[in-house]
């Protein structure tokens, strides 16, 4: 992943994860590309990769596309000084179309400090809100409306295969009794406590709480995050200069395994990171939430 819907975006503090390694990379460019290029900041969030890129860079532009209502809200305040350098677009990466070529397109994929933190939100099970976690409260059905409706078996698959949680015949089991039983959960916390029932005691309290991978499951299927990742890995190289970069940020093995993969297979693209990019000890001190990320860097070949 209560008080309430967030009411301002003074709220959204999403902190932006390497900022310093994406502005060395597209220092690396050639200078006639970022004296007066494009980029296509594909998960805008709350701005402020685009911040740092805008103020790095003064002759270029930016698109920035999100579906989250309150990231554009609160990157449309952030940005305002930027003028007509930055253009916000509200949609999900996989539906846009572009024709103006870009020296790079940025794709974050991780879940911003803002969506975590706010309750209402409902993607943490550290703070209870409703069962929802939709990038787009507006659109699509919320996780307690799907794990109402799979069945056992399709619900235990979902959660294996999008959270690799080994235990997720127990607790798909155990969240379709408790239905059955009682109805509807309350809340994240307490859809969080009947899946941490499903660990053995010692277990409960580890590094990695109990229901992170159901959770992790759940917000990927709600939002069909690997569907869109596909889509965007097929299209953004379409969207790019000669030698213009893809830049991806991943935060789970899922996503990280498909990136890696199609940047190695896409004749388009020359991969630029055989490893991927992590961030600094210095970093991960103070944002401890960038330790899992990954990134990884490609250039758009010549292509005869």
């Amino acid at each position: 992943m209560k008080e309430g819907p967030i009411s301002s975006s003074s709220n959204f503090n999403h902190i932006p994860v390497m900022g310093k390694e994406i502005i060395r990379s597209l220092k690396e460019l050639p200078s006639e590309l970022t004296k007066k290029g494009l980029i296509i900041d594909a998960t805008i969030g709350g701005g402020g990769h685009s911040a740092q890129i805008l103020e790095n860079f003064p002759g270029i532009k930016i698109i920035g596309l999100d579906q989250d209502p309150m990231a554009i809200k609160a990157a449309s305040k952030k940005l305002i000084k930027f003028g007509t350098r930055i253009e916000i677009i509200s949609t999900n990466f996989a539906d846009f179309s572009h024709h103006e070529q870009a020296i790079c397109v940025l794709a974050d994929l991780g879940v911003s400090s803002h969506q975590l933190d706010e309750p209402s939100r409902g993607f943490s099970f550290r703070l209870n809100g409703p069962i929802d976690m939709r990038m787009n409260p507006k659109e699509g059905s919320s996780a307690a409306e799907l794990i109402e409706t799979l069945s056992e078996q399709n619900l235990a698959d979902l959660i294996y295969e999008l959270g690799e949680e080994k235990r997720s015949r127990r607790i798909a089991r155990k969240i379709k009794n408790d239905l059955a039983e009682n109805g509807p959960y309350s809340g994240t916390q307490d859809l969080s406590y009947a899946i941490a029932g499903c660990f053995p005691p010692k277990q409960r309290y580890g590094r990695i709480h109990p229901s992170t991978r159901t959770f992790q499951a759940l917000r990927i299927a709600v939002n069909n995050e690997l569907g869109s990742l596909e889509s965007l890995l097929l299209k953004a190289p379409n969207w790019l200069l000669e030698n213009g970069l893809f830049m991806v940020m991943s935060f789970h093995s899922l996503e990280d395994r498909r990136v890696k993969s199609s940047f190695k297979t896409d004749n388009r693209l020359k991969v630029l990171s055989k490893k991927p990019i992590r961030a600094s000890p210095e970093e991960i001190e103070l944002n401890p939430r960038s330790k899992s990320a990954k990134l990884r860097i490609s250039a758009k070949k010549f292509l005869t």
